[in-house]
């Protein structure tokens, strides 16, 4: 699975308990402005409302071949293409205090343009610097391997 556009802060802000995937209801141009990678992820999230997902905040670049399009918002909310049973049980879990929608990477598959998405709590500070001491181990680790 190639990713097309990945969201860094994802995994560092958040603990993803559960992975989703979904569709993404886009026009032409903007598949093609994914395809070549002007996509971005940065502050993006996604909401449940009224039995219908949406991707909110992400941001795709206009297409340049596509030509002059005077009314394209790059910032429009997505619907996210969910089985109406999978949109119910997140819904279900979405009323649990702490707990959001997060998506993590925009990825091909086959001829299809998938969002994976996960259902994550928020990580307190202490968490996020545990987190970068253990990578700075890590890498001390693999270092010292390597010699």
């Amino acid at each position: 699975m190639p990713s097309l556009a990945y969201n860094k802060k994802a995994k560092f802000d958040y603990q993803i308990l559960e992975p989703f995937e979904a569709g993404l209801l886009l026009t032409g141009q903007e598949v093609k402005s994914i395809r070549a990678g002007r996509m971005s992820l940065l502050g993006a999230y996604v909401t449940i409302s009224r039995g219908t997902a949406w991707l909110i905040g992400s941001h795709i670049q206009k297409y340049p071949q596509a030509g002059p399009l005077p009314e394209y918002d790059p910032e429009r909310s997505r619907k996210l293409l969910l089985h109406r049973r999978e949109i119910q049980k997140l819904s279900g879990k979405l009323e649990q205090k702490g707990l959001t929608l997060v998506p993590i990477s925009v990825y091909t598959k086959g001829s299809k343009i998938k969002l994976e998405f996960g259902l994550a709590r928020g990580k307190k500070q202490f968490e996020k610097k545990e987190t970068l001491k253990r990578r700075d181990i890590d890498r001390e680790v693999r270092r010292s391997l390597k010699e």
